[in-house]
């Protein structure tokens, strides 16, 4: 890979963190954004709720029982279900159109 390829390359990630940024910031601003904020933030809050799971299941599985760990997977699954629900319904409900917003842009 020559020099002129990687600063290609970084040039292009450049940009993309740049567009990523700005359309985090028009997310809590009055402007269209690219992501949707109750998405992004039911997103924080599940993978948040997953690692306090996780971290309690390590911690305790020598002391649970077969029942207790079988309750542990259907709470993990009654909660990835409903996240997923509420994902589907707010794909019907709203329908974007992403030719709305402005993709980076790649200089060549």
């Amino acid at each position: 890979m020559g020099m002129k390829d990687l600063q290609k390359f970084f040039g292009t990630i450049r940009v993309k963190m740049f567009w990523l940024c700005r359309e985090l910031v028009y997310m809590y601003s009055p402007k269209k954004s690219f992501f949707s904020k109750k998405r992004i933030e039911s997103s924080l809050a599940f993978i948040i709720g997953q690692w306090g799971m996780i971290f309690w299941l390590l911690e305790k599985h020598s002391e649970m029982s077969a029942s207790d760990i079988a309750i542990w997977a259907g709470i993990e699954f009654a909660i990835a279900g409903y996240i997923m629900t509420e994902i589907q319904k707010e794909k019907k409900e709203v329908s974007r159109n992403t030719d709305d917003f402005e993709e980076p842009h790649i200089h060549s």
